[in-house]
């Protein structure tokens, strides 16, 4: 199964980035702020998949939170 990333995962690696392609530039807060809006709609989505999984998910049968992240993110930042 491919790895998704986070909303915050990918602003994350974003700001490494662009940090890496112009090092001598400072990123403003706008900067930040505005990728950061751009992320909300991923978020909603991953939220919704998230909650959409807890529907079906029993509690003997279903998977932990930690397990569905461990397996749709990642166990730790690529970072």
């Amino acid at each position: 199964m491919e790895k998704k990333q986070t909303a915050m995962q990918t602003l994350i690696e974003w700001g490494d980035k662009m940090m890496k392609q112009q090092p001598m530039k400072v990123l403003s807060f706008a900067e930040a702020i505005d990728k950061a809006e751009e992320l909300l709609e991923m978020e909603k989505e991953q939220s919704f998949e998230f909650w959409q999984g807890g529907i079906n998910c029993t509690e003997e049968g279903g998977k932990s939170f930690e397990q569905y992240y461990n397996e749709m993110y990642g166990k730790e930042n690529t970072r």
